[in-house]
């Protein structure tokens, strides 16, 4: 029997599971977490996805997500510029989402396995997956979903993974009576940026990126919260009327924006664990489930007979990731390399507002078009 095993349980992953099991493959899920969990995650999804995720008979209206269509960015002095999003996004927590895709993937007969990951290997055409507990399992293909960073990742000896990058990020939620449903928020500030949006409960979720350097000079979140981001006078004032809705924030260290290979070991590498674009740029939920996509339907066509060897299922995912999100990191890279250098966010806020039609077009090629 035709057999897949996907390695990590998040937007990518899940995805995946639905659409291959939707078209009669026998798919294996591995996951330690349970669900449902928060995530570090910006938590805005755009639109661009929807017609994809509705062609696998998901639909997010039953989550009730917060409709999305207008942008706030701030210099770290306060300067403010603000952009009509034309394809717009949904405000939807991972806590919810992810759960939601996990109890569909149950239903369409995906097996969850509720283990760590701690070796793969590909001998004579096939793969063996080994777990913590002991676990062995076989698979004709393995898609690696396991997220920014992993064990997988260092037993597979990624190039990435040898250089210690320089970001974490922090996230949690907040409680705010006077925040707008419809906006996104971008906040610059030394040596970082926070992302404001509403979630599908009325909560705010806030994460920001930071640099090692710059949070390991402060004893607490709290207090990089206050002597830090409080130095944006937006954030100022969004902390001080705000109630925060986690007991404690979560957080993820070594976030890296590196160029990574999509295949290693013959492993297809989907959302983060291929590619992770920067959250200044707004839809990196929407691109892991755009490869899921990539990746299913280059599987799909090699058991279809449409393609004729496992070569050619790699070098079809390479050609169409690739095409659709190569310019858009690159873009992403671009953003992050100017917006959070102090004196060119300064002079790129003041030419955008200026010129207004420069913001909508450089969140054009950071997005892509409807995927069906």
């Amino acid at each position: 029997m035709r057999k897949i095993a996907i390695v990590g349980g998040g937007l990518a992953g899940l995805t995946a599971a639905i659409h291959l099991a939707s078209s009669g493959i026998k798919v294996d899920l591995f996951e330690k977490d349970s669900f449902p969990r928060h995530k570090v995650c910006g938590e805005y999804l755009s639109n661009e996805i929807v017609p994809y995720l509705e062609s696998l008979q998901i639909s997010l209206k039953s989550l009730a997500p917060v409709e999305i269509n207008k942008l706030h960015f701030s210099t770290p002095s306060g300067k403010t510029v603000s952009s009509n999003l034309k394809m717009g996004g949904l405000g939807i927590s991972r806590y919810a989402l992810d759960n939601y895709l996990y109890k569909i993937a149950v239903n369409n007969g995906v097996e969850i396995v509720q283990e760590t990951v701690t070796d793969i290997n590909f001998s004579d055409n096939t793969f063996s997956i080994k777990t913590s507990e002991g676990k062995l399992v076989t698979a004709d293909f393995v898609l690696g979903a396991f997220g920014k960073r992993s064990i997988i990742d260092k037993k597979l000896d990624r190039d990435f993974i040898q250089r210690k990058s320089e970001w974490l990020a922090v996230k949690a939620h907040y409680r705010h009576e006077n925040y707008p449903a419809n906006l996104v928020s971008l906040h610059n500030f030394r040596g970082g940026y926070c992302g404001l949006s509403m979630v599908e409960n009325g909560n705010i979720n806030v994460c920001y990126l930071a640099t090692y350097k710059s949070f390991k000079e402060h004893k607490s979140p709290e207090d990089y919260k206050r002597e830090v981001l409080s130095k944006n006078p937006h954030l100022k004032a969004f902390f001080q009327e705000a109630q925060p809705a986690f007991k404690k924030d979560i957080s993820i260290a070594q976030v890296s924006f590196k160029q990574k290979s999509l295949i290693k070991n013959h492993i297809l590498m989907l959302g983060d664990a291929a590619g992770l674009i920067h959250p200044l740029c707004g839809n990196g939920m929407a691109m892991a489930i755009h490869s899921a996509k990539l990746a299913s339907e280059a599987v799909l066509a090699y058991f279809n007979n449409e393609l004729k060897s496992r070569t050619e299922v790699e070098e079809t995912y390479k050609i169409s990731w690739n095409k659709e999100f190569k310019t858009r990191l690159l873009s992403g890279r671009m953003l992050q390399a100017i917006l959070l250098n102090p004196g060119m966010s300064e002079i790129s806020q003041n030419m955008i507002s200026k010129v207004p039609f420069l913001l909508p077009r450089i969140i054009k090629r950071t997005h892509g078009n409807f995927v069906a």
